[in-house]
């Protein structure tokens, strides 16, 4: 607006600058999808020219709606990790990727959204903060099979999207990787080097991903002939694949390739390998999973299986949008494929 005045512009004026009603403005603004497409563009552009700013409160009591979206990681209780939980979110590549491939989703659309840890000293803030509608819904990192929080947002009605599957059925959509497809082109790469004791560092065996890795791991060496092939279990932590490098090649000292179930335990491992005398990869190979920045970082750099977290998350992010706005639309599940990227580990 121009002048010496210099309150704000009202819905009038933007409806008369427009050369529309003021409902009409109303309905725009609200996300009305009857509106048709050019009198929105018309009214959008009247926004914009006159610096009009919605009173989001007054929007949320019409809409009931709060354009935020919550993406919470759950720990349902402490599981006796040496590596504390707030340490191990962070230092982990995978959640800055989710919430990059989400806000490339939300953002343009004018969506907040707000990461909450709900392990257990923050848990019940967390629920309390969800089932009084601080959100419109969440995106959640759920790993553990005996999670209940999935099955408790589904029965408060909260709409929600998994980023993996879910240990236990639930009615509630969503997004993974093909797991065991992608152990197997780890395992094919392994065997085609011409490894004979092929090995696996798993994740924690009560998380589905690393369960689901673990029976792809068994049913592709045994494609390769390989009956009894030795794992041993790590928690997804680069310290964790030390530890579990150090135990394998105790127990098994003619292990000639392993998969590693994550790129930052795979990068511990590498570093025990090598401090035992042993190079890689003339005499361990070495495959990780994820394709991370850790893949990257790695000495040598790490021969990886890809999941492509941030288009993962991006779907996470459609389903939950398409679960708000169409409630009774029946939950889906969307497996992306994974690709082996080759470095200079195997």
């Amino acid at each position: 607006m121009t002048g010496s005045d210099t309150r704000p512009p009202t819905l009038e004026q933007v409806a008369n600058y427009a050369g529309v009603s003021r409902a009409t403005v109303s309905r725009v603004i609200n996300g009305v999808q009857t509106v048709d497409p050019e009198l929105r563009r018309t009214v959008e552009r009247a926004i914009a020219a006159t610096g009009y700013v919605p009173n989001l409160a007054a929007r949320s009591l019409v809409t009931r709606r709060t354009d935020s979206i919550a993406l919470v990681v759950s720990e349902p209780e402490n599981r006796g990790y040496e590596t504390p939980f707030l340490t191990r979110t962070f230092t982990d590549p995978y959640l800055g990727r989710v919430t990059a491939g989400a806000q490339e989703v939300l953002r343009p659309l004018g969506i907040h959204l707000v990461i909450f840890l709900a392990d257990p000293p923050a848990r019940e803030h967390v629920m309390r903060y969800l089932r009084q509608g601080h959100v419109d819904g969440a995106l959640l990192i759920s790993s553990h099979v005996d999670d209940p929080l999935p099955s408790q947002l589904v029965d408060l009605g909260v709409p929600c999207v998994l980023s993996c599957r879910p240990g236990r059925p639930v009615h509630t959509s969503f997004v993974d990787v093909d797991q065991r497809a992608g152990v197997r082109l780890a395992v094919d790469r392994l065997a085609a080097l011409g490894r004979r004791c092929i090995a696996t560092i798993t994740g924690p065996l009560d998380m589905p991903a690393a369960q689901d890795r673990l029976a792809g791991f068994h049913a592709a060496v045994a494609a390769h002939g390989q009956a009894d092939a030795p794992h041993v279990e790590g928690d997804f932590t680069r310290g964790g694949g030390e530890r579990a490098a150090r135990a394998l090649l105790a127990s098994h000292p003619d292990v000639d390739g392993i998969f590693v179930a994550n790129d930052l335990m795979a990068d511990g491992a590498l570093r025990v390998i090598q401090e035992s005398g042993r190079t890689v990869p003339d005499d361990v190979a070495v495959i990780g999973f994820d394709d991370s920045t850790a893949a990257l970082e790695c000495h040598p750099q790490l021969s990886t299986v890809r999941q492509p977290v941030e288009e993962m998350a991006g779907e996470m992010a459609q389903l939950l949008l398409t679960r708000i706005r169409e409630p009774g639309r029946s939950p889906r599940s969307v497996i992306f494929n994974p690709e082996l990227i080759l470095r200079a580990s195997a």
